[in-house]
């Protein structure tokens, strides 16, 4: 097949440089098996420069990229349009190609934590410069379009650049930093906050912001800010230009509480896992605030805190009673036809219905997801409970089905198979894959054993 012209060549060319990485990493990876003799293989090339490309410009601005994201119109974080970056680096590459040549050949070997970061702090420093004073267009187009994101945006994204060379020699500590603190780590951190204050008195914030960017969930910031304040007290912190790191959190734990009570029924096992693991965040949150800060429960985060717990709990507990509603109406009984059995057995005139068992494996999958947290959470006792009930009526119901199974008086015999299934997957979300596979194995022998008589009856 012929290759691609110049010019269609030009327009996948001005469509990578636009692209955010993810959509150029995957390309890459879709491409790497394209052949040589390929009417792609130009666009492979072009991908595989591309790649490189970014890989250079994200280690010599590590301490801003994960900052740059969408249209840098966050209310509740510092981010930069992702388009500031792309013409920063443009703007770095006109003014200064031998510096970025050099850092690409350092970092060949680059070790963090090891390796001196000089030829990629220089870059950075030059770069700060050549933004404030717009030296070329793209520099220009940088601080515009930070402008235009937010006021000052322009001004925010030089500071940024300032602190870079001691966000970056703060990275590699990181994970020491938030999983254990010591007296080592604890003044290493203050250290480097000190180093931020020294460049601007008020770089504290964005210092914490950079951070926040690197860490894999916002809310551990928390810990490092605990530590260069010595545990600050609620008072002292929401009194500090530090408070919007804790409003932050605040709003997260109420924001999140309001999406879990809206979690849809028919949303299946996807939304109701999702909403689950959303529990297990809160419930992080909630302990992030009470250790890292000195709460009181009569007033304020403290109060809000108890107050969040609670109903929290309640919204908890309120989707498992509807778990075990939805899972017992996904498995329907009726009235028994004998007067002599009193008790109600499983209705099998006509196949599950796929809404009713959707929903039910929707609240059910949510019940399994908050098993880690029901303990910090408080409501380990009400999950029990639901797992109990439900385990009796599993058991109970798969026995009379077998049962109708086994003697022939299934109203339909190919909807008591059907509902055994149900039960199985219900199983599996109520107690664990073992008790699933159990019924799906009692299933397939009571299926044979009908199949075998069936034969006989036959062959006589």
């Amino acid at each position: 097949m012929p290759a691609l012209s110049e010019r269609k060549i030009e327009i996948v060319r001005q469509l990578v440089e636009a692209a955010p990485d993810t959509i150029v990493g995957g390309l890459h990876r879709a491409l790497a098996e394209t052949a040589a003799e390929s009417s792609l293989a130009d666009v492979r090339r072009l991908v595989e420069i591309e790649v490189r490309d970014r890989r250079l410009r994200n280690a010599i601005l590590q301490p801003i990229a994960p900052m740059c994201v969408g249209d840098g119109r966050d209310a509740k974080r510092l981010v930069f349009p992702s388009r500031a970056l792309g013409s920063l680096w443009r703007g770095l590459k006109v003014i200064a190609p031998d510096g970025v040549a050099d850092a690409a050949v350092h970092l060949m070997d680059f070790r963090p934590g090891e390796s001196p970061t000089e030829p990629f702090d220089a870059l950075v420093r030059l770069a700060a410069q050549a933004l404030r004073n717009r030296q070329t267009n793209d520099f220009e187009q940088a601080a515009d379009v930070c402008d235009l994101a937010r006021p000052g945006g322009g001004d925010s994204f030089a500071l940024c650049l300032d602190l870079s060379p001691v966000v970056r020699r703060t990275i590699p500590k990181l994970p020491d930093w938030t999983a254990h603190f010591g007296e080592e780590t604890t003044a290493s951190a203050r250290l480097a906050y000190k180093d931020a204050v020294a460049i601007a008195e008020d770089a504290g914030p964005q210092f914490f912001e950079m951070l926040t960017a690197q860490l894999p969930y916002p809310w551990m910031v928390l810990r490092i800010i605990s530590a260069v304040m010595d545990k600050p007290t609620e008072r002292y912190l929401a009194d500090s230009e530090m408070a919007v790191f804790g409003e932050r959190v605040m709003e997260d734990i109420e924001d999140g509480i309001k999406a879990i009570s809206k979690l849809d029924p028919d949303g299946g096992p996807d939304a109701g896992r999702a909403a689950g693991k959303r529990v297990e965040l809160i419930t992080f949150q909630v302990s992030e605030m009470e250790t890292c800060i000195d709460l009181s429960r009569e007033h304020g985060w403290g109060h809000d805190i108890a107050k969040h717990r609670k109903s929290l709990a309640g919204v908890v507990e309120a989707h498992l009673r509807t778990a075990e509603k939805l899972a017992t109406a996904a498995l329907p009984t009726q009235p028994a036809k004998l007067a002599r059995i009193r008790r109600n057995i499983p209705r099998l005139n006509g196949l599950p219905e796929p809404i009713s068992v959707r929903r039910a494996m929707t609240f059910l999958s949510f019940a399994q997801e908050v098993r880690s947290s029901a303990n910090y959470g408080g409501f380990a006792a009400a999950r029990g409970k639901m797992q109990e009930k439900l385990g009796d009526m599993l058991d109970s119901y798969v026995e009379e089905v077998l049962d109708l199974l086994r003697t022939g008086d299934a109203e339909n015999e190919g909807a008591g198979y059907a509902y055994l299934e149900v039960a199985a997957d219900i199983s599996r979300l109520v107690r664990d894959e073992k008790a699933a596979e159990l019924v799906r194995r009692r299933a397939a022998a009571v299926r044979q054993e009908g199949q075998g008589v069936a034969l006989t009856a036959k062959a006589s």
